[in-house]
């Protein structure tokens, strides 16, 4: 682990406008920075830059963050990968915190295995363009192959030589230790000599995330049938293969514009595709999709497409990985190569529009070619069809994300069609399997759920026309309220409040409820800050906008990243008529990009001295949280109400819910709070 005092001097030397300007072109703007936005394709810059907040925002897609989550979001790097990147940039010596003997042992035996590689590289690199055998042999079977030299440059191909020993000399020679050689697979030992282990293929580097080289795929160029085609790294601490998608190094920002990955089964595939400029490709390795593999997938899109050779191989092989890709949510498609071709091959064939049009036009839907495939091969079998509806069921019922509960439900229908059975039964059979794995799981506590409670609340379309423009003059939404509340507490959170108690001791104390919040990151950023407090530190925005968590670093970003305040003339009546019109419709990030970026001087919103008025601010939060502990009773009661027969009860129930609708009534009159019917 990196010790907090390197992560502090890290994050000390921090430019914001440095880093992301090495990835970017930013011009200045006012006190800011503007450009293109790197994650979504746009022509009109909307990303902006803070450096005094050190922040960044795009109004055009919503991303925002600081400068390790644009290099986690940008690079795909992990947090701690992040640091290391910066740690290199800003030249600070990486101390760790203390290690057991073993931990520290594998990494440096991993640390000693990414060295090796790199050395490794480099020798096959330099033999394949400076040297005759390497020029002869690897160099011009890669050409013949269609390849060009700077697409081998790109991926560092390169080219072991025949001899016997070549590589393990010069390995030897730069005093690498000969366990390791062997360990890395590049070495291996007969009669007690070191012998090369890929002699007379091509190499084909394969990298992690972050370009470090973990392992390589080394092709046979000769034709020898004692010998196989592919030789690769052989499993130690930096290369799983499981956990590695060859090319995602050189594909991720494609694949993360393109909204989409293609997967093949090859190296040469990969590179094929890449040289054509469709860089959003990455291979398996001829293996069977791994968890972890997809997982690599989801890091940069929902969207998966399978290439595969047309064979009974190529589909069968296509066909293991589907289950594992439904249940990680990914929307797969699948994509067979005719006439005995694999993507590399139809692709020098046929050339590259026409292989971007045959994937446009040939994708098939995962679920329903797995289901016409099965279906064929069951022909008129009543008995193997009735395991085809099994296994279709089983499938389907894979599907158990939340937001793809429609896609199951779409399913559902067109199975049943294919499958000539009713659609309720298909559903009751899909049920059975999702119940069935529940069981498999281990149980937890029941959770009660009061009803509606965690539901956001909805406004109502038809009733807007009758809400009067005082009504609305702020439209206070969860989404809204909620960042309103850590707002609150990272500017005035160590600011007196009341009785000899500042902001966070008086929301903690007084009327913080985990319970409350539809976003639970919330209640766990104010426990956070709150016990910084308690242990002495002041804790700022800027240092929980570094937390570890990215998902609460996230959240303190979104929740100050507006430099604009409302205004206390927004409840004028004039002004209010005349923006609310415009801004009526629009969502909680253009609400707010219409008031920071609105030219019309008439329409300005100015802002006021916070010092003047963070107290009603504060007091603005408390009475959101109070409205939210008397919804959740007001819910309770309800239940109550509905569910109790006894006359009594009953009777007090009613004069409960008057009473409590009473409160609400007069919170909401303090403020001009607008409560939603629920």
């Amino acid at each position: 682990m990196i010790s907090p005092s390197t992560i502090q001097q890290i994050l000390s030397r921090i430019d914001i406008i440095e880093i992301i300007s090495s990835f970017i072109k930013l011009k200045k703007r006012g006190s800011n920075y503007l450009g293109l936005c790197p994650f979504h394709n746009e022509k009109t810059p909307s990303f902006t830059v803070s450096p005094a907040k050190e922040i960044y925002k795009c109004f055009g897609c919503g991303r925002s963050g600081n400068s390790i989550s644009f290099l986690m979001e940008h690079e795909k790097f992990s947090y701690v990968e992040a640091l290391r990147w910066l740690a290199v940039k800003y030249n600070v010596e990486i101390e760790e915190t203390e290690l057991s003997p073993e931990v520290k042992q594998q990494q440096q035996v991993s640390d000693s295995l990414y060295i090796i590689n790199n050395f490794a590289q480099k020798f096959f690199t330099d033999v394949l363009f400076n040297n005759e055998e390497g020029r002869d042999i690897g160099l011009s079977y890669l050409k013949q192959r269609g390849y060009r030299e700077d697409i081998i440059k790109r991926f560092q191909l390169g080219f072991n030589p025949e001899a016997k020993d070549s590589f393990s000399q010069a390995a030897l020679a730069a005093q690498y230790q000969i366990d390791l050689l062997q360990k890395s697979g590049l070495v291996t030992v007969r009669d007690d000599k070191p012998a090369d282990n890929y002699r007379g293929r091509i190499i084909f580097p394969i990298h992690t995330q972050s370009g470090k080289i973990a392992g390589f795929g080394a092709r046979l160029i000769k034709n020898n049938d004692k010998a196989p085609k592919y030789i690769n790294t052989p499993e130690n601490e930096i290369f799983i293969k499981s956990k590695i998608l060859y090319g995602a190094y050189f594909a991720r920002m494609a694949i993360d514009k393109a909204n989409e990955c293609l997967l093949v089964e090859g190296y040469t595939d990969v590179v094929s595709l890449h040289q054509a400029g469709i860089e959003n490709a990455v291979a398996s390795g001829g293996t069977s999709l791994t968890p972890d593999q997809l997982r690599l997938v989801k890091k940069y899109t929902n969207n998966l497409t399978i290439i595969y050779d047309g064979d009974t191989a190529g589909i069968k092989a296509a066909l293991r990985g589907l289950d594992l890709a439904l249940e990680e949510g990914l929307n797969v498609k699948l994509v067979l190569i005719p006439d005995n071709e694999d993507p590399d091959s139809y692709l020098n064939n046929k050339g590259p529009t026409a292989f971007i049009d045959f994937i446009k036009t040939n994708k098939k839907d995962f679920i329903l070619f797995q289901l016409d495939i099965a279906l064929a091969d069951a022909a008129d079998d009543s008995y193997k069809k009735s395991i085809v509806v099994n296994q279709i069921a089983e499938t389907i019922s894979k599907i158990n994300k939340a937001e793809d509960f429609t896609r199951q439900q779409d399913y559902i229908r067109k199975s049943s069609q294919l499958l000539k059975i009713d659609e309720s039964g298909l559903h009751s059979l899909v049920n059975k399997f999702i119940r069935e794995k529940i069981n498999k799981e281990v149980k937890r506590e029941p959770v009660i759920n009061i009803k509606g409670f965690d539901e956001v609340d909805n406004i109502d379309e038809t009733a807007r026309t009758d809400w009067s423009d005082e009504t609305f003059s702020l439209i206070f939404q969860h989404e809204l309220q909620e960042k309103a509340v850590i707002k609150v507490i990272l500017d005035y959170g160590l600011k007196d409040f009341h009785e000899a108690k500042n902001v966070i001791e008086y929301i903690v104390e007084e009327d913080f409820d985990e319970e409350l919040f539809q976003n639970k990151n919330v209640p766990l950023l104010i426990n956070i800050y709150n016990e910084m407090y308690r242990q002495g530190m002041n804790p700022t925005a800027r240092d929980l906008a570094y937390y570890p968590n990215n998902e609460i670093s996230k959240l303190v970003i979104e929740s100050t990243n507006y430099p604009y305040e409302l205004s206390k003339k927004w409840n004028e009546k004039e002004r209010t008529n005349k923006i609310n019109k415009r801004i009526f419709n629009l969502n909680y990030e253009e609400f707010m990009s219409q008031i920071i970026h609105n030219e019309n001087a008439d329409e300005i919103i100015y802002l006021h001295d916070v010092n003047e008025t963070y107290k009603d601010e504060v007091e603005d939060v408390l009475i959101y949280l109070k409205l939210q502990k008397l919804k959740r009773m007001i819910l309770v009661n309800e239940n109550d109400l509905e569910t109790d027969t006894n006359s009594e009860k009953i009777r007090e129930y009613m004069d409960t819910h008057l009473h409590l609708k009473n409160m609400q009534m007069e919170l909401s009159k303090k403020k001009k709070i607008v409560i939603y019917p629920f």
